[in-house]
């Protein structure tokens, strides 16, 4: 009897938890625009000011005894048309009640974030209240585990495809700066282009190792291979999570695969330290 009493109360909390999330997510939208709606509406005088001064600047200072350009004149119209238009609209939007269909209109930001602020707030005092015991978060966490394994497989082959493509514009730089060299004799004509293949090259090689993307993409792919054998062997049944109580396979599962997460993350720390700090830490540990 007691179980099906519990099923609402799970369904409600759920429904709690998730309606919280809408909310916050929907406050980080409204924050957004109107971040783009302020810049609209006070950014727009700014470049039409901007726009007159330099055209006043330009007749002054280089066309004083002559007509400008017309280049210039057309341009400069132009941007001080298309933000004029730009301005009333969202005068308009911002200001007039029969015409506006903004959400948040005269609403400061710092409002906004305040109530992002106290709905954040709400979340995390909701889902204290209603936390669920140990073994129900534990089953959770294993159900979300497939997208954090689909995550680290994106961004690995993300960094693969980097490398891959540094690879592939060292080796037609490295090749065309040698058929350069050969083809012409003197090489006086293609003098530009052997600098500009050279500098590709040098610039590719110490993009590719300053960021690593072929030993980030190793890792993320460890990581994810590491996290998915672990949650077979606990669907299976088999080695380490054979014990005969589920509460023990899930605890364990779960601080497994922390593990796994805080050793990717302090690979990517070392990755991002210079060379002589990873040096200097590797003597330490």
């Amino acid at each position: 009897m007691t179980e099906p009493a519990n099923i609402p109360s799970d369904a409600l909390t759920t429904d709690v938890l998730i309606r919280h999330r809408r909310e916050i997510v929907d406050l980080k939208q409204r924050i957004k625009n109107r971040r783009l709606q302020v810049l609209g509406l006070y950014g727009t005088p700014i470049v039409i000011l901007a726009a007159l001064i330099t055209w006043a600047g330009l007749k002054v200072f280089v066309w004083l005894h002559s007509n400008t350009p017309d280049a210039i004149d057309n341009i400069t119209g132009f941007v001080v048309f298309f933000s004029g238009v730009t301005f009333a609209v969202q005068a308009v939007a911002e200001f007039s009640k029969e015409l506006s269909t903004r959400r948040d209109r005269k609403t400061p930001v710092r409002e906004l974030k305040l109530e992002l602020s106290l709905a954040e707030e709400r979340h995390v005092l909701e889902a204290r209240r209603r936390t669920p015991p140990p073994m129900d978060r534990q089953a959770s966490y294993k159900e979300r585990l497939p997208g954090e394994i689909a995550r680290l497989r994106k961004e690995s082959r993300h960094y693969r495809r980097i490398h891959l493509f540094m690879q592939w514009m060292l080796f037609i730089n490295s090749a065309a700066i040698s058929a350069v060299t050969a083809w012409y004799d003197p090489p006086q004509p293609a003098k530009g282009v052997l600098i500009c293949l050279g500098f590709i090259v040098t610039l590719i090689t110490a993009a590719a190792g300053y960021f690593k993307p072929r030993e980030r993409a190793f890792n993320l792919q460890l990581t994810a291979d590491s996290i998915e054998q672990n949650a077979t062997a606990l669907e299976l049944g088999i080695s380490p999570y054979d014990a005969v109580e589920e509460k023990r396979n899930l605890a364990l599962f779960a601080t497994t695969v922390e593990d796994l997460r805080a050793e990717q993350r302090m690979r990517e720390q070392q990755l991002d330290q210079p060379q002589q700090g990873q040096q200097g830490q590797q003597e330490v540990i």
